[in-house]
């Protein structure tokens, strides 16, 4: 089974920037929809970005919109997600995850990821 493993976190004040890296093991990832979801500390996990498995399509939360930008190298079996303009609401731990079927749809949905990330802790100081 596919496993992935975030990278990238830290401590950043507000208005500074983060690139998450999410790696798969195997080339599984190459023809399924990939996501970024976050948890906050007493909050339930919530989506952040999805792209499709050609990285030509992308959908994101609204309260990340023109900050964020989701992306993915293929041959690297690597998903990225470049975080701008951070602010301390965005203080969570980013999971990536691996969408259930091969040519899947974009979702915002957690049921529709197989396989998830052990996570990284983005931590944006005010």
């Amino acid at each position: 089974q596919v496993q992935l493993e975030e990278s990238g976190g830290g401590l950043v004040h507000a208005g500074g920037s983060l690139r998450l890296s999410c790696a798969a093991s195997e080339s599984t990832f190459l023809n399924h929809v990939m996501g970024w979801f976050r948890q906050a500390p007493g909050k339930e996990r919530e989506f952040v970005a999805a792209i499709s498995w050609s990285g030509r399509a992308t959908v994101y939360a609204e309260s990340v919109q023109g900050r964020s930008t989701i992306s993915r190298d293929n041959p690297e079996r690597t998903m990225y997600l470049q975080m701008n303009s951070l602010k301390p609401e965005d203080t969570a731990v980013y999971y990536c995850a691996l969408g259930k079927v091969p040519w899947g749809l974009l979702s915002r949905t957690e049921n529709e990821y197989g396989t998830w990330g052990q996570g990284t802790q983005v931590t944006v100081s005010s």
